[in-house]
């Protein structure tokens, strides 16, 4: 299951198409936060999908801007962990000072990133929880550092570093 709660970024428009989750086949995903700069800072990166994914935004927002960018690579085949480390990096070098939290679940495992922006994780053999604070007073919440990558299922929860995680091979 994933949930969102949206508090629309001042000049993004307020309609049911712009609210996560945004999702295609087994996929769901959501953004918290902001891409400092919008639109320009990220029209580089936009000009590298396909038309028609452009033309079929959900929304003009950058979170549906994320999510077309995310859904184009894992329509490759990429592995998720992969996906949201290479589309967090770039976005980040396009614009400086952007909140990219990005939450992606197929129904069974969670990725999420931390980047400059909370977030936390919970997690044993029969759940997992990423959420952007914790939700009760468990103590086994746990903070995601910043500039890290979640991969979560119940049983396994890791945290990778994104500055130093390899794309190509997913290890650091």
């Amino acid at each position: 299951m994933l949930a969102a709660v949206r508090s629309a970024t001042a000049g993004m428009p307020v309609t049911d198409t712009a609210a996560a989750p945004f999702g295609e086949g087994r996929w769901l995903f959501s953004h918290n936060g902001v891409v400092r700069g919008w639109p320009h800072a990220v029209t580089g990166l936009a000009a590298a999908l396909p038309t028609a994914d452009l033309l079929t935004l959900d929304a003009p927002t950058d979170a549906a801007l994320l999510w077309a960018l995310v859904r184009h690579r894992l329509r490759t085949g990429a592995d998720p962990a992969d996906v949201l480390a290479g589309v967090v990096t770039e976005v980040a070098a396009a614009a400086p000072e952007s909140r990219l939290n990005l939450l992606l679940t197929d129904g069974s495992g969670i990725w999420a990133t931390a980047w400059s922006h909370a977030l936390s994780v919970r997690g044993d053999e029969r759940h997992a929880l990423v959420a952007s604070e914790p939700t009760d007073h468990d103590p086994t919440w746990t903070e995601v550092p910043d500039r890290h990558l979640v991969v979560a299922r119940p049983g396994h929860v890791r945290c990778t570093e994104l500055a130093t995680r390899d794309r190509t091979t997913g290890v650091r």
